[in-house]
């Protein structure tokens, strides 16, 4: 059940506005000025806050700024309820941070209109995006009631790809945004030497190229197919206009940027610190894990070993000997060129 904190000095307005909200289901919870309303709200962590602004102890404006000085709550949605119409009133109160007005004498539905739509676009916040157009899609459903995803990628292009062949190259300018539908593809960043170091993984239901798109930089890397693989191909205009006209899609895509330079310290140190075995076992353990099979006993994949070791991040030569020593171990065994994962709890264990 929501949790929404309401500030309000009137008692008849305070009693009527809680029962509405009471007979809708929410758990609500009333302050009779902004003092207590602030030690509400640090006790309690609504959901939702909607505050009056004219009260005595402390404002409408005042609460809102505590709100927002103190960590716990300071993302919290919040509601103006005021009988204050005047341009001014509602501009400061936007520049501090307000998320909406509900502006006295009101309805119900009026009421609960407003509180359906910030709970609901908060919700979205704090979601993490789920991979693929149909999470994308749903996300944007949700908070835009409309299919804009579904228009863009309608009737779209599919490019299909043999294996090893170049979807963009490192240096060039993004002008598409890729969603793979089929098949695994690798990003990979190559020396003066000509040796390849595998940046990020991707298969069916990923998308590509977003990073260098929202970055407006060119390609930092080279991606290549797998295997046969099938992208749609999504127009860079179209998925700038989807960025800039959808807040909640916007920041959905600034996270997973966020946790693409994450991944991408995490590798760094590990290449850096972890032992030959272990990169050979972290890069078995992230394969399992980025091409989940139905089974999970005994995990097989066929790699070449060139692309084993541009993903462990060594020398063919020092991967092929770790692999055997794997094989002796009876951690993994090879059948036709593939690798098997026959011991999945002590390779993990060589991680630790």
């Amino acid at each position: 059940m929501k949790k929404i904190l309401l500030i309000e000095d009137n008692e008849d307005i305070r009693t009527n506005t809680a029962e509405i909200l009471e007979l809708t289901n929410y758990e609500v919870i009333v302050a009779e000025n902004g003092k207590v309303g602030i030690e509400k709200a640090i006790e309690h962590k609504p959901d939702l806050i909607i505050c009056d602004i004219m009260m005595p102890l402390l404002d409408g404006y005042g609460v809102l700024h505590a709100v927002h000085k103190n960590d716990a709550i300071k993302n919290t949605p919040f509601i103006f309820l005021t009988a204050k119409t005047e341009r001014s009133d509602f501009r400061k109160g936007m520049e501090l941070g307000a998320d909406d007005y509900i502006t006295k004498p009101f309805s119900g539905t009026e009421l609960l209109n407003a509180v359906d739509s910030r709970l609901n676009k908060i919700d979205l916040i704090r979601q993490q995006i789920t991979p693929g157009l149909e999470g994308l899609q749903h996300l944007i459903q949700t908070s835009t009631n409309n299919n804009t995803l579904q228009s863009i990628t309608e009737d779209r292009n599919i490019n299909k790809y043999k294996k090893k062949q170049i979807v963009y190259s490192e240096g060039n300018h993004p002008n598409r945004l890729y969603y793979i539908l089929k098949g695994k593809v690798k990003t990979y960043k190559t020396n003066e030497d000509g040796k390849e170091l595998v940046t990020e993984l991707y298969s069916p239901g990923d998308f590509l190229g977003y990073v260098s798109l929202l970055e407006g930089s060119i390609y930092k890397d080279t991606a290549t197919a797998m295997e046969e693989t099938e992208l749609a191909v999504i127009p860079k205009e179209d998925f700038e206009n989807l960025i800039n006209n959808n807040k909640e899609v916007a920041l959905q895509f600034i996270r997973l940027l966020a946790k693409n330079i994450s991944d991408k310290e995490k590798q760094l140190v590990e290449l850096a610190y972890n032992s030959l075995r272990k990169k050979v076992a972290r890069a078995l353990t992230t394969l399992q894990l980025k091409y989940p099979q139905k089974s999970k006993d005994n995990f097989s994949i066929d790699i070449s070993r060139e692309s084993l070791a541009s993903i462990a991040g060594t020398a063919t030569e020092s991967l092929i000997r770790t692999l055997s020593d794997f094989r002796s171990e009876k951690l993994i065994d090879i059948k036709e060129g593939s690798i098997v994962i026959i011991n999945q709890k002590k390779l993990e264990q060589l991680l630790r």
